[in-house]
């Protein structure tokens, strides 16, 4: 009898091995699969030149320089990475904390996943503070750098948008916007409220939107209600707040950053549109300064989505600089 229960017991402990390893492999195949937060998506030959877009936010997502330009770029000879920041577009995550040092993880592992030693980086809004910080942190991975409707210095841009829609409001005698204005103006510059009132502002008078689009970016934008990608895309409403909540750096200017970045020999070059309602030509000239007024393009016809509404001199810019 004991050489016979030793048997079965045998039997039973391997069967019980083959049970564990089987729930330990289901386990790390979950864990690795909830671990993939991060959406993203190549374009192009692997060998080519890569380039990786950093869409707007926070909360925005790449979607729409994935449905309508990330392929005509590739087609220009370049490996284009277009991805969605952990917890905003497809990169669903309820844990994130959208603040920037979880930025720069999400970057990192893109060039982890991509195989990256060295790219350039195209800061698109929002997604130029994030460029900037990354490449003053990790120089050695930053080829060069495209600015498109980038943000520069967040408070210049919000005197911006307060002083020209001060003129539009004072034009139009709109008393109850211009008693607006001057509450916003005492607000706290560092407040949630203070940019959400500034934006609000903006987009009221269409600072975003362009008012003459030619015809091949009226044709782009007439795609938006047809094109899957973009019709599926939902916003995360929760991101700005979220932002807020767990980052310090919220109103910042990362012209030192670029400074900084442009003495490591690291070329930096610009494009954004006269229409932009968020940019003037001043701060156009004061970021010429720093990263050479050869280097910055301030094109007309344009708003903020520059590479939808100036499609040809985006690419051909992209293509000038950097191939």
């Amino acid at each position: 009898m004991k050489p016979f229960n030793f048997l079965i017991s045998l039997k039973t402990q391997i069967t019980l091995m083959k049970k564990i390893s089987t729930l330990l492999l289901l386990f790390l195949t979950i864990s690795i699969t909830n671990g993939q937060t991060i959406y993203s998506k190549a374009f192009g030959n692997s060998k080519n030149k890569p380039v990786i877009f950093l869409h707007g936010g926070p909360g925005s997502s790449s979607v729409y320089f994935e449905a309508t330009t990330a392929q005509k770029l590739a087609d220009t000879g370049f490996y284009v990475i277009i991805y969605d920041r952990r917890g905003e577009g497809r990169s669903k995550d309820g844990d994130a904390k959208m603040n920037f040092q979880e930025y720069f993880e999400d970057l990192n592992s893109l060039y982890k996943k991509y195989g990256l030693k060295k790219a350039t980086l195209i800061g698109f809004s929002f997604g130029g503070l994030i460029t900037a910080q990354f490449a003053e942190k990790y120089p050695e991975k930053v080829k060069s750098i495209v600015l498109v409707s980038a943000l520069v210095s967040q408070q210049e841009s919000y005197n911006t948008i307060l002083r020209t829609t001060k003129a539009i409001y004072e034009k139009k005698g709109d008393n109850a916007n211009l008693e607006d204005l001057k509450m916003i103006d005492k607000m706290d510059k560092n407040s949630l409220d203070y940019r959400t009132a500034c934006f609000k502002h903006a987009t009221l008078n269409g600072y975003f939107k362009l008012k003459n689009p030619d015809q091949k970016a009226k044709d782009i934008y007439a795609g938006y209600d047809t094109d899957p990608l973009i019709s599926k895309y939902v916003k995360n409403e929760q991101a700005v707040p979220t932002f807020w909540k767990n980052e310090t750096l919220r109103n910042i200017d990362v012209s030192a950053c670029l400074k900084k970045v442009r003495n490591k020999n690291i070329p930096i070059y610009a494009v954004y549109g006269r229409q932009d309602g968020i940019f003037c030509a001043q701060q156009m000239t004061d970021l010429g300064k720093i990263i050479g007024s050869d280097h910055v393009k301030y094109i007309d016809n344009s708003s903020h989505t520059l590479f939808i509404d100036q499609q040809d001199m985006f690419l051909s810019s992209v293509q000038n600089w950097i191939k």
